[in-house]
Formats: structure tokens, C-alpha cells, sequence
């Protein structure tokens, strides 16, 4: 009787593979060839779920995407304000191995979403959502008297996604095996500044 496969089981398990494959070689070193010896597949295997290196990569950055926003609802449920806007940037910074993994995922997306419009496309859509969420949390930080800057919750909500986008490309070409950037002290200290 033949195998049923999980196609969805198996796309993930290929997304893991291009992790570990661009965390070792680079995205130059992420082959369709190299991918599928990693994941212990035939070469061949790849095609009926990504016929090319590029729908991989989409692939891989909204499942980056998607797991990211599954810990930030797990950890702001019940929390509102700066609670919550301290939780929702701890899962986004890269502060451990794994973080700076997706990084490494996210970077070349970003290069390949410059000149490809419905990649800028998704990655406009991800970013639209997260400066909502980080809004809403400001709002809620506002109402209870906890964020007292007068800058503009906008203008805030916008350098912290800034400041999140751009510690991913410090994490990521951090030299190996260095995970402590001062990452959470810069958090710290941004915080702080909204409620003086």
C-alpha cells in the first residue's frame, strides 16, 4: 500500500531545511539540490511543492512570519499597553538562535522583494499589520497614563518597527555564535523614553 503523505508536513520540513542550509552556506549556498539532500529528499522531490528556489524563499518568509505572529499572540494574551508592547518586541528581536535564523530567512527576502512586486507586496502586508498591532498597544499605554511622550504614536510605532527590522540585520551578520547584542537593553531603553 503506498505512503500518504502530508504535503503540508513536507513543505515545512523543506522551509526547515532552507533555515539550516542559509544559516550554513548563505542564500547563494541554498540550492533546490542542497535543500533537498538536507531534508533527505530527491532532488526531484522539491518540484511539485516549490518549482523554484524564489516560491521557496515566499514560502519560508511568511512561514518566519506566521510563527513569529503565533508566539507574539501567545505571549501578549492577557496583557495590554506597554506590557504587551514589551512582550510583542521580545518575539520579534533576535535574541536567540533560532531568531537569528529567521533573520537570515527574512534578509534575502527583503533583497529579492526590491525588484519583485508582489514580494514587496507581502512584505508591505506583514509590516502594515505589525505597525497596526504595535499602534493599538501604544494606544492602550497612552489611555492608562504609562507612554506620556509627546511624540506621535505613529511616529513611535514606526521607529520601533524600524528598530526591530534593523536588528535583525545586525543579528544576522553578527559573527557566529554571537546571540547577546544589547538588544533588550536598547528595548529597555526605548521604553523608557515613552514614559518619562
Amino acid at each position: 500500500m503506498p505512503k500518504i503523505v502530508d504535503h503540508d508536513e513536507r513543505r515545512l520540513e523543506l522551509v526547515d531545511a532552507t533555515w539550516r542550509i542559509i544559516a550554513r552556506l548563505g542564500i547563494e549556498g541554498a540550492t533546490m539540490r542542497e535543500i533537498a539532500l538536507e531534508a533527505g529528499f530527491a532532488n526531484g522531490a522539491l518540484k511539485p511543492y516549490f518549482p523554484t528556489k524564489d516560491t521557496l524563499l515566499a514560502f519560508a518568509f511568511s512561514h518566519v512570519f506566521n510563527r513569529t505572529n503565533e508566539r507574539i499572540e501567545a505571549v501578549t494574551a492577557g496583557k495590554t499597553g506597554i506590557a504587551a508592547l514589551r512582550a510583542f518586541c521580545v518575539e520579534v528581536l533576535p535574541l536567540d538562535e533560532e531568531r537569528i535564523n529567521e533573520a537570515r530567512i527574512v534578509i534575502p527576502f527583503w533583497q529579492k522583494a526590491v525588484n519583485d512586486p508582489e514580494k514587496a507586496a507581502i512584505h508591505r502586508e506583514s509590516m502594515e499589520q505589525w505597525h497596526a498591532a504595535l499602534l493599538g498597544h501604544l494606544a492602550e499605554a497612552r489611555e492608562s497614563g504609562a507612554v506620556t511622550t509627546a511624540v506621535d504614536d505613529d511616529a513611535l510605532a514606526g521607529q520601533l518597527l524600524n528598530m526591530l527590522l534593523g536588528a535583525q540585520i545586525w543579528a544576522a551578520l553578527a559573527p557566529e555564535g554571537q546571540t547577546d547584542l544589547g538588544l533588550n537593553e536598547q528595548l529597555e531603553a526605548f521604553l523608557a523614553l515613552l514614559t518619562r
